[in-house]
């Protein structure tokens, strides 16, 4: 049967968050200036919530309208705010090359988004190699790091940061990104194939939440392996073979040399030791300027009066999150929130002994009674330029605040917390309310943790938060030190080829590189080193 005419309407607004197609034709029809009849399908395309102003929150659709025996010209002027255009939504677009290259021996180095990505893109055009992770398999991991936050047992190669899926297995999921990618739909499609929730197809601010990434990540290793690729756990890049800076293979654990023509560095950037190793073998890196701070946590219910207003208790509306940030000044700092977590909690994220590192993790319900958000402050080049080995300054800076919080909260892996009245006022007391945070906090003064630059800034900041959420500075908010991941502090230096500019064939990418910030960033780095490795671009 043929299609008939095919419309985007953006911008139709109602009140249900998951209408009936019913009431989709309706509003369609309505947009349209048609008889109801008329329409005879509607496919969402996007699906956004607009809870600004004092108005009542309404959910904005985009939809993908086909209808039957209608001129063109009904359909060309814009309604109430609702724009409509000829022709239907974006098709999906698999990173597919016509003629692939057939490189030598391919390694992907790492098991997060970019690594997973980068062979998964590799097996799609028909590319076997090798996926190496140091961590474990996820189902392993996810026991190694409950024993962690119940018991303050750290393992070396399995924690948040180490092990199958990367730092963002324990997180919140979101999937949200600047870049305009042609790839960005392959990537949230094959998640769904994976398990993750349809609604990542569809949401403006698509989120899978931890108990679902840990679900789907053994269904997208069965992939790999159907594709005939090798995947190894426990399998750490100790070394890199690349005489006359061209790549010849790696050095996994003691002393096993692996051959590999290509390798796709795609490490997390909690990986000091690989940092260190690569500066070691002239591998060119610069610091990278990135963002330190705390994790504050309120109660959601606050969070959604604050968002919502009087309609906070409206049902079907999701749990309500914020950004904020703030300039300090015509050339100043940024003091901003970061990885908002509705419905979630604070999580022991160190990688390494004798640091403590907090990071935000959220169900995919977002069904918590808490929620918590990272507050930071930019850390520039200036900040760490007396720090050893320069190309590394940040990153010794970071472990120093690690390791600062660490000890002020006398060990164990217990994290330092104030009440964010306290902080803001200056003041020295020890009390703290509840916080999600395990193995659990102890109250201290986090100005006697934090530079004095960062302290500075944050209470500036916050003034500026109050007045922008009035009650974000209440009774019940606690802050959580510390926050210090929130991107790398370094990033290997590449070419317009994706190849290291000092060892031809190593490809640096994703999160630990310098070049992403997120799941769906780093996956779609990851997808950009295959094809460069294929000789796309």
């Amino acid at each position: 049967m043929k299609k008939g005419p095919l419309y985007k309407i953006e911008g139709i607004r109602l009140r249900r968050s998951e209408p009936s197609a019913g009431e989709l034709k309706k509003a369609a029809a309505q947009a349209l200036g048609l008889p109801e009849g008329a329409v005879v399908s509607c496919r969402v395309l996007r699906r956004s919530l607009d809870a600004r102003g004092r108005r009542p929150p309404l959910f904005v659709f985009n939809l993908e309208v086909e209808t039957e025996g209608v001129p063109q010209a009904s359909a060309t002027e814009a309604r109430e705010g609702v724009r409509v255009k000829r022709g239907g939504g974006d098709a999906v677009v698999p990173p597919l090359l016509t003629a692939p290259r057939r490189p030598g021996k391919v390694v992907v180095v790492g098991a997060g988004p970019a690594g997973l990505f980068a062979a998964l893109t590799l097996a799609l055009n028909g590319i076997p190699g090798v996926l190496l992770e140091r961590g474990r398999p996820v189902e392993e991991r996810v026991r190694d790091v409950e024993d962690f936050w119940s018991r303050g047992v750290l393992k070396g190669d399995s924690n948040v940061y180490f092990g199958e899926g990367g730092a963002g297995t324990f997180s919140d999921g979101k999937l949200t990104t600047r870049l305009r990618n042609p790839y960005s739909a392959w990537v949230k499609t094959v998640l769904v194939e994976a398990g993750a929730p349809h609604s990542i197809l569809i949401d403006a601010k698509p989120h899978i939440g931890t108990d679902r990434l840990r679900l789907l990540l053994p269904n997208l290793r069965r992939r790999l392996l159907e594709r005939g690729w090798e995947f190894r756990f426990r399998s750490p890049m100790t070394d890199i073979i690349a005489p006359g800076g061209v790549m010849r293979g790696i050095v996994v654990g003691d002393r096993e040399e692996l051959e590999g023509d290509h390798v796709i560095l795609a490490v997390g950037q909690g990986a000091y030791d690989t940092y260190l190793l690569l500066h070691r073998r002239g591998v060119a890196m610069e610091t990278k300027p990135f963002a330190v701070g705390v994790r504050v946590e309120h109660p959601q219910a606050l969070i959604d009066r604050i968002q919502y207003g009087r309609w906070a208790a409206t049902p079907g509306l999701p749990p309500a999150d914020y950004a904020l940030a703030a300039r300090l000044g015509p050339g100043g700092r940024a003091v901003y929130s970061f990885c908002m977590c509705p419905g979630g909690f604070i999580v022991a994220s160190a990688s390494g002994a004798g640091e403590v590192v907090t990071n935000g993790m959220s169900d995919s319900g977002r069904d918590g009674p808490w929620a918590n958000s990272a507050l930071v402050v930019s850390v520039d080049r200036q900040d760490v330029a007396g720090e050893r080995d320069p190309p590394l300054g940040g990153l010794f800076f970071r472990r120093r605040l690690e390791e600062r919080a660490y000890e002020a909260a006398g060990g164990g892996y217990l994290a330092p917390a104030q009440t964010l009245k306290d902080f803001l006022a200056g003041r020295e007391r020890a009390e703290v309310g509840y916080t999600t945070y395990r193995p659990g906090v102890r109250g201290i003064p986090l100005a006697e943790v934090l530079p004095p630059f960062v302290t500075e800034a944050l209470r500036e900041g916050l003034k500026v938060f109050a007045g922008r959420m009035p009650g974000f500075v209440g009774e019940e908010a606690v802050l959580v030190g510390v926050e210090t991941r929130t991107s790398a502090p370094v990033r290997i230096l590449r070419g317009e080829d994706g190849q290291s500019v000092t060892i031809r064939g190593l490809y640096p990418c994703g999160e630990g590189a310098g070049y992403a910030g997120g799941i769906m960033s780093s996956a779609l780095d990851g997808i950009r080193a295959a094809l460069r490795v294929m000789g796309g671009r």
